[in-house]
C-alpha cells in the first residue's frame, strides 16, 4: 500500500498525513479527490444548495492587506445599496427558489449599522414569508449584536479567519486596534454561543504562507467544530500592500490545485460539513467551481446583486459574471451544476447536517 492510500484509509489525519496530501503529486492528487467524492455522496449527497449572494455595500472599515475594498483604496469605486434594493433582490431569490441568501458587505460597527442590519433580516423574512434562509457575512461584532440579529431571523453566519496563524495573520493584517487576531477568533466564539450555524475560511496561496500553516487552518476548522466554510484560492489586487509580493506567489493553477486539495481533505476530515465552492476559483479556472463540487463542495452562491455594482465588490482582479444580471447567473450555474454530476436543492435551505447532528 502507497503512503498516499494509507494516509485515505485512516479515520483521522495528523498534521504531517495533511501536509503529504497537500504536497500529493497529480496521480496520488487523483486517489485524494477519488476519496473526498466518496465521502461528499455518502455524507451529503448529491445536491447543491444555492445562496443567493447580494453584496450589498463596500464600504469597508478594515484595513486589510489583500483587500480590493480596504479603507485606505482611494480608487475603489464605492457604494450602498438602498434598503429597497436589497429587499428586491433577496425577492428575485425567493422567487427563483433559491431558497437561501447571504447578506454580504464591508465590516462595519455601530448602532446605525446594527439596526440596518436587524431591520434588512426582518425585511426578507417578511417578503418571503419566513421561507429565506438568511446568513450573514458582515464582520466581527459584539455577542449582543450577533444575538439580536439571530432573534431577527438570521441563522448562519461566515466570518474567515483568512488564516489560523497569529503571525500570518498579521502579515496580511495591519497590526492596531482594528484588526486583532483574538478579537477575530473570539467574535467565532461568540458566534456559536449566539446559535448561528459557523462557518468560517481561508485564503490559500498566500505570500508568506506554506502547505503547514495551511494543514494547522485545516486542524484549526476541524477543533472550532465548524458547520460550514467558505475557502479560495489568494488572487491578487494591485491596489493592495500585497502587492508587492506578487512574485513569491505560487502560480495561478498551483493556487489552484492547492484549494481544490483543501476543499477534499476538509470533506473527508469534516465529512457531513456545508463547504462552499469560491467563486474565486472560476477567476483562475472557467470550471473551477464544477471541479470543486465534484471532489466535495456542495454550496454554490449565484450572484443576485444588482449588475450595475458588481464589479465594484472587487476584492481581487479576474472577479468572474461581473456583467450579468441576476437571472444570467441562475441559468448559467443550473447548467454547470448539472455537468458536475449534482442537482440542486431548490426550495430547501440545505442547513449543515454537521449542524443538526449536534442539536
Amino acid at each position: 500500500m502507497s503512503e498516499i492510500d494509507h494516509i485515505l484509509s485512516k479515520e483521522s489525519f495528523s498534521r504531517e498525513d495533511i501536509i503529504l496530501l497537500l504536497d500529493a503529486g497529480p496521480a496520488d492528487r487523483v486517489k485524494l479527490f477519488a476519496r473526498s467524492a466518496e465521502v461528499k455522496t455518502q455524507y451529503v449527497g448529491d445536491v447543491v444548495y444555492f445562496r443567493g449572494l447580494i453584496e450589498f455595500s463596500n464600504i469597508c472599515g478594515k484595513n486589510c492587506l489583500y483587500c480590493g475594498i480596504r479603507r485606505g483604496n482611494r480608487n475603489a469605486q464605492r457604494y450602498n445599496l438602498s434598503d429597497e434594493e436589497i429587499i428586491e433582490a433577496a425577492k428575485f431569490a425567493y422567487e427563483s427558489n433559491y431558497a437561501s441568501v447571504v447578506l454580504q458587505g464591508g465590516e462595519l460597527e455601530g448602532e446605525v449599522f446594527t439596526n440596518r442590519i436587524e431591520r434588512l433580516v426582518k425585511g426578507i423574512k417578511e417578503v418571503s414569508d419566513g421561507k429565506l434562509g438568511i446568513t450573514l457575512s458582515v464582520g466581527e461584532q459584539s455577542l449582543d449584536v450577533y444575538k439580536r440579529w439571530s432573534d431577527a431571523g438570521a441563522h448562519r453566519y461566515l466570518l474567515r479567519i483568512e488564516s489560523s496563524d497569529k503571525e500570518l495573520y498579521y502579515k496580511i493584517h495591519p497590526n492596531d486596534k482594528t484588526h486583532n487576531f483574538e478579537r477575530r477568533l473570539q467574535a467565532l466564539y461568540d458566534l456559536r454561543t449566539a446559535g448561528y450555524q459557523l462557518g468560517t475560511g481561508v485564503m490559500i496561496g498566500l505570500p508568506f504562507q506554506t502547505t503547514s500553516h495551511l494543514a494547522s487552518d485545516l486542524l484549526f476548522m476541524k477543533e472550532l467544530d465548524i458547520d460550514m466554510c467558505g475557502m479560495g484560492p489568494y488572487i491578487e489586487h494591485a491596489d493592495t500592500p500585497l502587492w508587492e509580493f506578487r512574485d513569491q506567489l505560487l502560480p495561478l493553477e498551483e493556487r489552484f490545485n492547492l484549494a481544490l486539495k483543501m476543499i477534499a481533505i476538509l470533506r473527508i476530515m469534516m465529512k457531513n460539513i456545508n463547504i462552499a465552492s469560491a467563486t474565486a476559483l472560476q477567476a483562475i479556472d472557467p470550471i473551477g467551481r464544477e471541479k470543486a463540487l465534484k471532489i466535495g463542495a456542495n454550496i454554490i452562491m449565484p450572484n443576485i446583486t444588482p449588475g450595475a455594482y458588481r464589479n465594484d465588490y472587487k476584492l481581487y482582479e479576474n472577479k468572474p459574471c461581473v456583467d450579468e444580471e441576476a437571472s444570467d447567473c441562475k441559468n448559467c450555474l443550473e447548467a454547470r451544476i448539472h455537468m458536475s454530476g449534482n442537482k440542486i436543492g431548490y426550495n430547501e435551505w440545505g442547513d449543515s447536517l454537521h449542524f443538526k447532528e449536534k442539536h
